[in-house]
C-alpha cells in the first residue's frame, strides 16, 4: 500500500439488532455520504458494505454487511476501521486539502520546529494534529504551504 493511498472514513463501533446489520462511526463531512461510497477493510471486500439509514443528529450510520446475517457475526467486526481509495475521492478545490495529505508535514511554530503530523485526532472541540514526538498541537488557524510540506500555526 502507497503512503496515503486509503483514507480511513469510519469505524464499526457495535452490531445493530439481530440480524446483523452495524453501527459506523462516520469521520466523512456527513454521514449519509456514506451512501456513494465504496468502502473495505481488511474484513470486509470493496462493495460488500451497504448503506441502510443515518442515525439522527449523529455522525452514526447503520450498514448491512454481504455475508453477515445475526449479531454475533456483526460483533466480531466491531473496532474493524473501514477505508476508500485516495483515488476515488474528488480533487479539493483550490485552498481545500484532505487530512490525509498533511500526514508527514512538519508543523512550525514562530520559527521553530515541532515536529511531522503522524495523525489527525478530533475530540469534539476541532482538530488536533499529533505529531512524532507525541505532542498534540491545534490545526485551527494554522497555514499549509504544500510546496514546502509545512503547517505553520500560531
Amino acid at each position: 500500500m502507497e503512503p496515503h493511498s486509503h483514507i480511513l472514513v469510519g469505524k464499526i463501533v457495535a452490531p445493530q439488532g439481530i440480524r446483523g446489520e452495524v453501527r459506523v462511526q462516520t469521520f466523512t463531512a456527513a454521514p449519509s455520504d456514506f451512501k456513494d461510497l465504496s468502502v473495505f477493510s481488511d474484513k470486509i471486500a470493496a462493495g460488500a458494505l451497504h448503506f441502510v439509514r443515518t442515525v439522527p443528529n449523529t455522525n452514526v450510520v447503520i450498514m448491512r454487511v454481504d455475508g453477515v446475517a445475526d449479531r454475533n457475526a456483526a460483533e466480531g467486526l466491531r473496532g474493524t476501521e473501514l477505508f476508500i481509495n485516495r483515488n476515488d475521492l474528488p480533487q479539493p478545490k483550490p485552498g481545500e486539502y484532505y487530512q490525509a495529505d498533511l500526514i508527514g508535514m512538519t508543523v512550525v511554530r514562530a520559527g521553530v520546529e515541532l515536529g511531522r503530523v503522524v495523525c489527525f485526532q478530533n475530540f469534539g472541540a476541532g482538530d488536533i494534529m499529533e505529531l512524532d514526538n507525541g505532542d498534540m498541537v491545534a490545526f485551527r488557524g494554522a497555514a499549509v504551504d504544500f510546496e514546502k510540506k509545512i503547517i505553520q500555526v500560531k
